[in-house]
């Protein structure tokens, strides 16, 4: 099995991307790895983490880089030869079964939908995030590739979700949930209660409405919203937790006392961290496309970079893709028509 990996995606590329490329091989000898980023800067690392000219690394030279400031579409158009248009390319071209990139989101997300496509039955592809709760984790759909959606599109996001969750969770009915203002289901805005009329037909474990705290509370697998909405949700919550270590900080240091017994508990502190960690997850796949593509956060470690290469090649190996087309399939009208039930040919008197 063959995996793209971008060397020049994230925070710290290549160097973080080579030393977690340098865990992956050797965790996953089965594995083969297409490399692509700026050919000289990358051989630097590679010599660094004795790489250089492993039969099982393939370095493609992709000159330009995505930069996180670049807009998704100039990025697109402009640097057609960068890493991440370069591995799209190759997914497409089937070259490559999967690819990981913890580079520039929107420009993965535009590459990625313009070269390789959505799946059969597919509208829009949409980001999974897996979120901590106090149960475990949830998985928020959309995350924030879709700002503006419809209900078909809410409606085949929960179908990829509950399908993604089956694999993370190893749940084989996750609870799937419509993040709403409120567990009722007249609660909401239109979009949310079509939607919901929509979201209790499907073959799916469909438990309502379910508001933020809820989910956090862990009542659900599986939290369905458009995009702007769910990475709205997604960024209170980052921002939230770096505020709660901030104001922890000020009040255990305000004495000796208090310095003391942080220091006594530091160990509880660093499991506490564990929780919101991502770096086991390693990124967060772009559901609907037709290839297997993972997203890591653009801070991503050498960790999460061997995790997103792990998941990029268990999810080819669980049939992500074909698991998703057949739900699809098997929903029906439900989950392929814009205006459902669809609208009956008038007669006439």
């Amino acid at each position: 099995m063959k995996i793209g990996v971008d060397a020049m995606g994230g925070d710290f590329a290549p160097g973080v991307v080579i030393e977690g490329l340098a865990q992956a091989l050797v965790d996953f000898p089965a594995l083969e790895v297409v490399l692509a980023g700026h050919q000289p800067r990358v051989e630097f690392y590679l010599e660094k983490y004795g790489l250089t000219g492993h039969k099982r690394i393939e370095l493609v030279h992709a000159p330009t880089v995505c930069e996180m400031s670049e807009a998704s579409a100039v990025a697109l158009r402009a640097k057609r030869d960068s890493s991440i248009t370069t591995l799209a390319r190759l997914l497409k071209e089937k070259k490559i079964d999967a690819m990981a990139t913890p580079g520039h989101t929107g420009a993965t997300v535009a590459a990625t939908k313009v070269l390789v496509r959505t799946l059969p039955g597919i509208d829009r592809p949409a980001l999974a995030a897996s979120m901590p709760s106090k149960k475990g984790r949830f998985l928020l759909m959309d995350a924030g590739a879709n700002p503006d959606c419809t209900p078909l599109h809410l409606t085949q996001f929960a179908l990829m979700g509950d399908i993604y969750a089956q694999y993370l969770y190893r749940k084989e009915r996750p609870r799937v949930g419509l993040l709403s203002v409120g567990g009722e289901d007249i609660k909401g805005c239109e979009l949310t209660k079509e939607a919901f009329k929509r979201l209790e037909q499907l073959p799916i474990n469909f438990v309502g409405n379910v508001e933020a705290d809820a989910a956090f509370e862990g009542e659900v697998d599986v939290v369905v919203s458009d995009g702007f909405a769910g990475n709205v949700m997604l960024k209170s919550a980052e921002g939230l937790a770096r505020a709660t270590v901030y104001w922890l900080k000020q009040v255990l240091t305000k004495n000796a006392l208090r310095l003391m017994g942080a220091v006594l508990a530091k160990n509880a502190f660093v499991e506490l961290k564990a929780f919101g960690a991502s770096d086991v997850i390693g990124g967060a796949p772009l559901l609907g496309i037709n290839g297997i593509c993972i997203i890591g956060h653009g801070g991503s470690n050498p960790t999460a970079v061997r995790n997103a290469i792990r998941v990029a090649a268990e999810c080819v190996e669980f049939g992500l893709n074909q698991r998703i087309v057949a739900a699809i399939e098997n929903a029906g009208d439900v989950a392929k028509l814009q205006k459902f039930p669809p609208e009956q040919p008038k007669t006439q008197a």
